[in-house]
């Protein structure tokens, strides 16, 4: 049986205003509970729940919402084919990419202790792009079978990045910097293979390149729905390691902590869940760096609120490829140049601000 004590709340100068929170038991397993994250979720899940509604009644054709849900329920309707087979798949690729970027910006955001540390800015979702575009060059073109094929290259970016940045300790400016050193000298890259391939591949992997969820079913979703789910684990524990990683060293390791361990267990699950994402739908700009500092603001919490991050980032991308789709029909917008549009901005703001408040990043 479950029970709530009550426990302290986190004193953060980030986090004024936090909710209290209490520690939730179950049997052996034991979690810190923010009830503002709990109502700030419960307030995600309806938005995203009428987000998806609104995607799958929006197109060349409308649906009625009504209609729409006795078709999720499975009620027989002459607009079934519309709803299941050519707009629900796309919501499924775009909420599961949602959420593994949420995930996986919020995992490398409170390891590297800098708002900064996205995936897309630190050359993890440019690794996996250029040995994607690398693969589409020579002819490997199905994307079922690319998400695979990007964790090679955003392993192999963290670690070029993890190991760079490396000097006794894990220094927040230094890995950003080092980042975006090897995300520009992975972007020339990507360039190059798309200078050298056939010209039809190039604008297959050109269209890849800006983010795009067009032509994504069942089959392309997979790599990612198997993802999330055998990755489940690994989030339930990264979800509970943030506490210790966002503790400064010395305290943590006085509480007997391997930070190193802890470190590399997380950012390793934010690597992989970001270079499948990237494998699926391309690089979705933005959307890693949005939505954990999104969820943490909204939730007021010291650490970012992994579940929120994660509904964040579904509740971004769904949006935008719904506008991508119907804002400027007949043509169709890539999601990736409206969270950019959303995104470029934010950072630029982010950047001022930590300037002018005197932060290190």
């Amino acid at each position: 049986m479950s029970t709530t004590l009550p426990v302290p709340p986190a004193k953060d100068p980030s986090a004024r205003g936090a909710a209290p929170a209490g520690l939730l038991r179950a049997g052996r397993a034991s979690f810190l509970v923010h009830r503002r994250s709990a109502l700030v979720a419960t307030g995600l899940l309806a938005l995203l729940a009428a987000a998806c509604v609104a995607y799958l009644c929006v197109g060349e054709r409308f649906v009625a919402p009504g209609e729409v849900v006795r078709i999720l329920l499975g009620r027989p309707s002459t607009s079934a084919f519309v709803v299941e087979e050519l707009r629900e798949p796309r919501l499924v690729v775009a909420l599961a990419v949602g959420a593994a970027f949420g995930i996986a910006g919020g995992l490398v955001q409170t390891v590297a202790r800098n708002p900064l540390a996205s995936p897309d800015i630190i050359g993890i979702s440019q690794g996996a792009g250029a040995v994607t575009v690398a693969a589409m060059t020579f002819g490997l073109t199905s994307y079922a079978v690319l998400p695979y094929v990007s964790v090679a290259g955003g392993v192999l970016a963290a670690a070029l990045v993890y190991a760079f940045a490396w000097r006794g300790g894990l220094h927040a400016t230094r890995f950003v910097l080092i980042g975006i050193g090897i995300a520009v000298a992975l972007r020339s890259l990507i360039t190059l293979f798309m200078t050298k391939g056939d010209y039809l591949v190039a604008q297959q992997a050109q269209i890849w390149m800006t983010g795009s969820l067009n032509g994504r079913g069942w089959d392309e979703s997979a790599p990612i729905r198997w993802t999330l789910l055998l990755l489940l684990p690994a989030v339930l524990w990264a979800a509970r390691a943030q506490r210790t990683v966002s503790l400064d060293d010395d305290t943590a390791t006085a509480l007997g902590a391997r930070l190193g361990g802890v470190r590399l267990g997380l950012v390793a699950v934010g690597v992989v869940l970001a270079s499948v994402a990237t494998g699926v739908a391309g690089p979705v700009d933005f959307v890693a760096l949005l939505a954990p500092q999104i969820a943490r603001r909204t939730a007021r919490t010291a650490q970012i609120p992994l579940l929120c991050s994660a509904l964040t980032g579904a509740v971004i991308v769904v949006v935008a490829d719904l506008l991508g789709r119907r804002l400027f029909s007949p043509v169709e917008l890539p999601v990736g140049v409206l969270t950019a549009a959303v995104g470029a901005p934010y950072l630029i703001w982010l950047i001022v601000r930590s300037r002018a408040t005197g932060g290190a990043s």
